[in-house]
């Protein structure tokens, strides 16, 4: 079993007039502000049931190629919406909840991956723990013949049970 852990902040907008940004500072927020058309095209997508469309548009961005799991994969996602309770933040914290709202309303399929190989290798340790389990109980039997001692045995019992219930588990 393997996992991913992703952490994104996608700043927010960047309303070119209202910061007044030129060079270098420009770029970037008309940069973000694609990145953020984008990864809403994808949302859209993904999200609406009316829409119906077969392509989802993943390579429009680095943001959506990074995100693509995360979105539409195999996975459990989870966004955090930042609003601003000010009357002066109004429109765009009104646009958030709507992007989140969009957001919501992707459902993903979530399976555990295994590898074959994985899963074979747990079944051999599962019956390697059985067959020492089966040897510890027939020594216990013969308490005459055994060099090990009664407590020994049944502490490696116990031990070798509750590993083999963990290997069930997983």
């Amino acid at each position: 079993l393997s996992a991913k852990i992703r952490f994104v902040d996608l700043a927010g907008s960047e309303r070119l007039k209202k910061t007044g940004t030129v060079g270098e500072r420009f770029k970037e927020g008309v940069s973000i502000n694609q990145g953020l058309l984008a990864l809403g095209n994808v949302i859209s997508a993904l999200g609406d049931p009316t829409l119906n469309k077969t392509h989802v548009p993943y390579r429009d961005s680095k943001i959506t190629r990074l995100l693509q799991d995360s979105l539409g994969g195999n996975s459990r996602t989870v966004m955090i919406a930042c609003v601003s309770p000010a009357d002066a933040n109004f429109a765009e914290s009104l646009n958030t909840l709507k992007y989140a709202n969009r957001a919501k309303n992707i459902r993903n399929v979530v399976m555990v991956n295994r590898d074959p190989n994985t899963t074979e290798l747990l079944r051999l340790k599962e019956r390697i723990q059985e067959l020492e389990l089966e040897v510890l109980r027939c020594r216990r039997g013969e308490a005459g013949v055994s060099t090990l001692d009664g407590d020994v045995v049944q502490k490696a019992l116990q031990r070798l049970e509750k590993e083999n219930g963990r290997l069930r588990e997983d």
